[in-house]
């Protein structure tokens, strides 16, 4: 600013610079935002663009972040069924793989040669048989 406007008094050189460092600014929102703080001096235009840039791609990547919820213990009774009928759920699960063992067909057993089960199933099928 003194070397391009030489002839001209500081006062005005400083009332200059916020206008041209605003000019400058290639982002057309943080531009906008800081001709409309309508500042006084360079610095607080600066400054002033600075925060904006900061702000603005902070939230941008906190789009992705999920909020947090506080609960005031309302649904207190729902998830409490809920759990229960999910412990309902997986104990039933759990007792019927123990109950029934898997059937594949295409395996074959060693104790017994028969197909459709292995040889830690074999008990479980014939119960009666001895080695």
């Amino acid at each position: 600013m003194s070397l391009a406007y030489a002839e001209c008094p500081q006062d005005v050189r400083d009332s200059l610079a916020p206008q041209y460092v605003v000019d400058a600014i290639r982002d057309e929102d943080t531009q906008h935002a800081t001709r409309l703080m309508d500042a006084k001096d360079l610095e607080s235009a600066l400054a002033y663009s600075m925060k904006y840039e900061a702000a603005k791609i902070v939230s941008k990547t906190s789009r992705n972040v999920r909020p947090i919820v506080i609960e005031d213990g309302t649904g207190k009774e729902k998830d409490e069924k809920f759990d229960c009928l999910l412990e309902k759920l997986l104990n039933s699960h759990v007792a019927g793989k123990k109950n029934t063992p898997r059937r594949n067909p295409n395996v074959t057993c060693w104790k017994c040669n028969k197909k459709g089960h292995v040889q830690r199933e074999f008990q479980t099928i014939y119960p009666n048989q001895e080695n």
